[in-house]
């Protein structure tokens, strides 16, 4: 037994190979960082200090970690014996109980003074955020404004301000997340909470609810454009007029099916009839990046695959499937939706 655990062969084999692992595992896992859906991937002054502080955090842990291995293989190869009775006592208290009490206090404080001033400034933006089952419908407060413009399931702030958001969630608890942006906040029923980000760079990131909301959790997403702010301005005053009237054939037959099917009641096309308010504004859903919240793109054909598949693609949705219409009709409707820019 003491030979083979003195094998160099054994020895060789089962160390180095465990190390070659753990690097390979950790570039592995690194290298999926650098997507938009990633608190590594920092875009905003938010983000910014949550990635500061977990990189102070893996740097102590793993000098503590270095730390406590080798003075463990030190005590139990290198000088193995008895440890003199006038050291443990010191050993014991300081580094046992006063080093981590002081340096677990330093680090408080440290990352409660980092953080960024969470108030949104008076004159600022504000966005109203309600998490559904399972989409999300977004109102935005420009300063005096006495309504809100209205969209769904995704949000555009500008670069370089602080922007403050009103959380609120229907029946079930939602959690609010953009990772590239900044910390997650949770989302109750009959209770505000509130939070505020400031982009730091233009580009679309990904956001997700991080609470278990039911069925389509994982089908729960959204996406999160900043623009300069003359962009934003812009989008914001396209985004508050109403519906472009249908043009061609296609999209006009499209409009009269989408009132024949009674789409308005539950869905708002500002300017039309439609005025319903138990699903997502569609006013201008032919310019969004997605459709679902995040379940799939905003093509013609994706829009057709979404009327006709609801349920499929996303479980206990409460918008039925229209499966019962022929592909020219999805095609005709795909149109009139798409049109809506």
């Amino acid at each position: 037994m003491t030979a083979m655990s003195r094998d160099p062969v054994t020895i060789g084999r089962g160390g180095p190979s465990r190390a070659i692992f753990a690097v390979f595992l950790l570039c592995t896992t690194l290298s999926a960082c650098g997507d938009r859906q990633s608190t590594l991937n920092v875009a905003g002054e938010d983000a910014a200090a949550i990635a500061t502080l977990f990189w102070v955090m893996l740097a102590g842990a793993v000098v503590l970690w270095l730390g406590m291995n080798g003075l463990f293989f030190y005590l139990s190869r290198v000088a193995p014996g008895a440890f003199p009775d006038r050291l443990v006592r010191p050993l014991l208290i300081g580094g046992g109980i006063v080093l981590p009490t002081v340096i677990l206090a330093t680090l408080l404080v440290w990352s409660l003074t980092m953080l960024p001033d969470q108030r949104a400034p008076d004159d600022g933006l504000r966005v109203k955020v309600t998490g559904e089952q399972w989409w999300w419908r977004v109102e935005y407060w420009p300063k005096g404004a006495e309504a809100p413009v209205v969209t769904a399931n995704e949000i555009r702030l500008p670069v370089g301000s602080r922007t403050g958001f009103e959380l609120d969630a229907h029946k079930v608890i939602h959690s609010f997340w953009i990772p590239a942006l900044g910390g997650k906040m949770d989302m109750f029923p009959g209770r505000t909470t509130y939070v505020s980000l400031r982009p730091e760079k233009t580009g679309t990131f990904r956001g997700q609810c991080a609470e278990f909301c039911g069925a389509s959790h994982a089908w729960m997403a959204f996406e999160t454009v900043v623009l300069p702010p003359d962009d934003f301005e812009a989008w914001l005053a396209a985004e508050a007029r109403d519906a472009t009237p249908p043009e061609g054939d296609a999209a006009r037959r499209g409009a009269a099916l989408f009132a024949a099917e009674g789409c308005g009641a539950c869905h708002t096309v500002r300017g039309t009839e439609a005025v319903g308010q138990v699903g997502p504004d569609l006013t201008h859903v032919g310019s969004r990046l997605t459709l679902g919240a995040g379940r799939i793109g905003a093509t013609l054909d994706d829009f057709a695959a979404w009327v006709e598949h609801t349920g499929a693609l996303k479980p206990e949705v409460k918008m039925p499937a229209y499966d019962h219409l022929s592909d020219g009709q999805l095609a005709d409707l795909a149109a009139y939706l798409k049109g809506l820019e």
